[in-house]
């Protein structure tokens, strides 16, 4: 499939469509619909828009993004559609109202063809504990995609869109990219607007792109990003040019943290890519070193103490009395609350509710919550040093290539290992990419992540393109 700079360039001349595109992509859903990337299609309001956008073209009126067809999250709101965050317990629910990343690229051109299936509410690293059934990688049916953005990266995978839109809480952008061989982006915190994304963790949650190339990654981060009055922790801070994807012309200092190199759950073979790959920049003229990061084994402890936290307030408000799932059950307003939450939420949900419940509970309070923000504050002021000495973090984004269907399900704690190398950017609030390193012998392929300093975007973008270069077949 042709990025979109190329698309576009077809359309200009003459030698394609918007509409026939359109048309293209809605085939391609049907024949994988095996795959499960999709709960909803939008075919025939597509197809009306890409009529539309077609006329814009054809007038010289077209936006950044004119012709460019993208699949959204089901936690990303669009005003008169059907969002439910994967959950029986928002069945049936329209949103009111768009988010502003759908606003933003609808305002350039952009055609949203339909809503992605996702782990429920964005929790999980697998996209099995969707309420719709889990989605299948695209590569290899009996792996999975990965999560919770899964649904979004086999929709790219497949060749059903030209991107999509997910959400990064601990990875779920980057880690479902690294299984399905594409790009996957998590901006730092507040460079993209959260409001019309459903909450999860709110201190940790972004929207982002995943794409199956950078430009159109950096294309898209483009649109989406900037001051929101709606969103108070929006930054203000100016959006560059992040499409002026010019190689630096100096060498580059790259820190590789030796505790996620050298850890003995990491795949022995990306290992070895890994160090070829530091070689090979190295030949280059950039400067990679090992550096010291104390706080790996405390990444994934302090991440789901204070996820499940903010998940446990977050969700309190799906009670079954306003919108969404309510139990058929009679009885008084508390039965109804507790009914209503327990037939509308899945297993993993509910185990992270009751875990946030529990750590914000006046006993255990300080032992966890409290302890775990200082934790975070620790690993924030660990990452900003290394990155005052060198530009960028370069790890694998995951430990392994995507696993078997149900290989982790019976054991939680090894699924939340899964977002070992990913949480750290959540926890810092840094932007991190996933970029595709290759195919691992067992045939699937592995993600390389780069880390850059806060709001250092546009860096990051030019690097990894020079990146996505050595590292393509």
């Amino acid at each position: 499939m042709a990025d979109y700079k190329q698309y576009k360039q077809q359309v200009l001349n003459g030698e394609t469509t918007v509409v026939r595109t359109v048309q293209g992509f809605l085939e391609k859903a049907i024949q994988q619909k095996h795959l499960n990337a999709f709960i909803e299609l939008w075919g025939e309001e597509g197809l009306q828009r890409a009529a539309e956008i077609d006329k814009q073209i054809g007038e010289g009126k077209g936006g950044k993004l004119a012709g460019m067809v993208i699949a959204i999250k089901d936690n990303i709101c669009y005003k008169g559609h059907s969002v439910t965050n994967s959950s029986k317990i928002l069945k049936g629910f329209e949103s009111l109202y768009s988010s502003t990343v759908v606003e933003r690229i609808i305002a350039e051109g952009a055609i949203i063809i339909g809503r992605c299936n996702c782990d429920e509410f964005a929790m999980g690293a697998s996209n099995e504990t969707s309420a719709y059934g889990p989605v299948l990688n695209a590569q290899d049916i009996t792996r999975v995609p990965g999560g919770s953005s899964g649904g979004c990266t086999v929709a790219v995978q497949a060749g059903i869109c030209h991107a999509a839109l997910g959400s990064d809480t601990g990875g779920s952008i980057r880690q479902p990219a690294a299984f399905c061989g594409q790009v996957g982006f998590k901006p730092s915190y507040g460079r993209v607007s959260r409001w019309g994304l459903l909450s999860y963790g709110s201190s940790f949650d972004q929207i982002g792109p995943i794409t199956s190339n950078i430009y159109d990654c950096a294309l898209l981060m483009e649109v989406i990003s900037g001051a929101d009055g709606k969103d108070a922790t929006a930054s203000g801070n100016k959006v560059e040019d992040y499409t002026d994807l010019q190689a630096s012309n100096k060498p580059l200092k790259i820190a590789y943290l030796d505790t996620c190199l050298n850890n003995k759950g990491l795949d022995e073979e990306l290992r070895t890519q890994s160090f070829a790959l530091f070689e090979q920049l190295k030949a280059l003229g950039h400067t990679v070193e090992a550096v010291e990061f104390p706080y790996l084994d405390y990444l994934v402890p302090a991440y789901y103490v204070l996820t499940t936290a903010e998940a446990s307030s977050n969700l309190s408000r799906y009670q079954g009395l306003t919108y969404g799932h309510r139990t058929d059950e009679k009885g008084d307003l508390d039965s109804l609350f507790k009914k209503s939450r327990s037939e509308g939420f899945g297993r993993e949900v509910k185990r992270r509710i009751m875990l946030g419940t529990f750590v914000l509970t006046s006993d255990f309070y300080d032992a966890y919550y409290t302890k775990a923000q200082r934790v975070r504050r620790l690993i924030q002021e660990s990452t900003d040093k290394i990155l005052e000495t060198y530009d960028f973090i370069i790890t694998p984004t995951t430990p392994s290539t995507a696993f078997k269907f149900g290989e982790k399900t019976k054991d939680p704690v090894s699924m939340y290992l899964a977002d070992i190398f990913t949480v750290q950017a959540n926890l810092s609030g840094h932007p991190a990419i996933s970029i595709p390193a290759g195919v691992h012998s067992n045939g699937m392929p592995w993600g390389i992540q780069l880390m850059g300093k806060q709001f250092g975007e546009k860096k990051l973008f030019s690097f990894s393109e020079e990146l996505s270069k050595i590292v393509s077949p």
